[in-house]
């Protein structure tokens, strides 16, 4: 497909899937259901970490976290006692079992403390060309800096070790990304969107090859750059909108 037609294709399947009724059946209605910052980023992080598998169950269950917080995640992170976490001992989605969701908690609550937002634990830096990845490394290291079992680190994707960090990049996309539609929240502040990375899975990958938009075969985080400024040409100031063009194809259409 020409670059021009490609254009366009893509412009379709966005404008196609980029609209509310995307927003009840996703994740991302999790953070939709808050105001406030803090609730939201918590929420939206929590949801976008156990964002595996079954739309459906990824939904049951960070229902089930949120319900858990007393739909009010800020205030719980904030100020939990240890006494308060002992329901989470039995919350289990896929691999990510009550240990890890305790630990997640405890980091949160460090975070808060230390930082006053999960936002300010990225330290995006905007004259940084790599500011996304190191932002996510800096985040990264400050989320494991107090003591945790090493299977928990698995749960937080590390670019710098190569991943493709699909669900870190999907959280920073609702975060960050903000148009006329609403489905994206955009309330943060520190990072433009065009230095967004385009989330990477196996769905989304194997479009954007039939698409002739990225050529490496693995799904890496050098995968996710080469999409990513394929994605760019086609619009610098907000690449990852295609990402719905990507996902509708992969996950709806089977393209």
């Amino acid at each position: 497909m020409k670059a021009e037609a490609l254009h366009s294709f893509l412009e379709e399947k966005y404008r196609q899937y980029n609209n509310s009724a995307f927003i009840d059946s996703d994740p991302v209605s999790i953070p939709h259901l808050f105001s406030e910052q803090g609730d939201i980023e918590i929420s939206a992080f929590l949801t976008a970490t156990i964002s595996w598998g079954q739309r459906v169950s990824i939904l049951k269950n960070a229902s089930t976290l949120m319900q858990l917080m007393d739909n009010a995640p800020l205030q719980f992170v904030k100020s939990f006692e240890r006494s308060d976490l002992g329901p989470f001992k039995k919350f289990k989605h896929r691999t990510f079992n009550g240990d890890d969701c305790i630990f997640f908690l405890n980091s949160l609550q460090h975070i808060y403390k230390t930082h006053g937002s999960l936002e300010s634990a990225f330290r995006f830096n905007k004259k940084d060309n790599d500011c996304l990845k190191t932002g996510i490394i800096s985040a990264r290291n400050l989320f494991f800096s107090i003591p945790h079992q090493k299977r928990v680190s698995k749960h937080f994707a590390d670019p710098g070790r190569g991943s493709a960090a699909k669900r870190i990049n999907m959280f920073l996309r609702w975060m960050v990304r903000k148009d006329s539609k609403g489905v994206d929240l955009g309330i943060w502040k520190s990072l433009s969107p065009s230095a967004l990375h385009c989330p990477l899975d196996v769905h989304s990958g194997r479009v954007a090859r039939k698409l002739g938009l990225l050529k490496r075969h693995q799904d890496d985080w050098l995968a996710v750059e080469e999409l990513t400024a394929s994605l760019r040409k086609f619009d610098p100031k907000d690449p990852v909108k295609y990402d719905y063009a990507l996902f509708g194809l992969g996950v709806f259409e089977k393209f």
